[in-house]
């Protein structure tokens, strides 16, 4: 997962740059047809350059989320067992949960498979009588994004720290979480959809 972020984004800008450098050297008639463009006050090169890759947002993902339903919103208390914390994931098939401070629902921290396997299976821990705050990561050692996150700085954020899922917070408030998965997909797709629209700028369908 090491630098999937930085290989994404690079091979997003020279597809793009090379498409737009077609662009530049395309010959007469797609100059002509960019200066009926300009004249029309159709968008040309330098605006979709200006477009360029990296503008989805994490509120973008969680939007989507939303719609799905997919258990992203899911949470736990620190007073639950570890093994009702697990069953929950499965049930939700879901690889995290956010953890909210007994009595309110203030971000207390996250409880993941890998927590379950490293601190409950391979010590030999019960998990129908350990608590979730006794093994999850505390919330002052998250890392977190929040809704204006851009996706690709929350791949890298992920990637550079070998985690794959990240808690959403704005203003202290827990707004969802999303995975490594999620913010792969979302990158792809935006790219995708980048090197559709550029595409069809230089066959003249924009």
């Amino acid at each position: 997962m090491q630098g999937l972020a930085r290989l994404v984004q690079v091979q997003g800008r020279a597809l793009s740059a090379s498409l737009l450098q077609h662009i530049r050297l395309g010959g007469s008639a797609l100059s002509s047809t960019i200066q009926t463009r300009k004249e029309s006050g159709q968008p040309d090169k330098e605006s979709l350059e200006e477009h360029g890759f990296e503008r989805s947002t994490i509120a973008d993902i969680l939007k989507e989320k939303g719609q799905k339903a997919d258990g992203s919103w899911l949470w736990c208390t620190v007073d639950q067992t570890v093994y009702d914390a697990v069953k929950q994931m499965t049930s939700h098939n879901v690889g995290a949960l956010l953890v909210v401070k007994r009595g309110e629902k203030a971000l207390a921290g996250i409880i993941t498979e890998r927590d379950y396997l490293r601190k409950i299976i391979v010590q030999g821990r019960s998990s129908k009588t350990t608590k979730v705050g006794d093994i999850m990561t505390d919330e002052n050692k998250l890392i977190t994004v929040s809704p204006d996150t851009k996706v690709l700085r929350a791949m890298e954020l992920m990637t550079d720290n070998r985690i794959r899922h990240i808690p959403v917070v704005e203003n202290k408030e827990m707004k969802g979480m999303v995975s490594i998965g999620d913010v792969v997909r979302a990158v792809v797709d935006e790219h995708r959809e980048e090197l559709q629209r550029l595409n069809s700028f230089i066959q003249g369908s924009y």
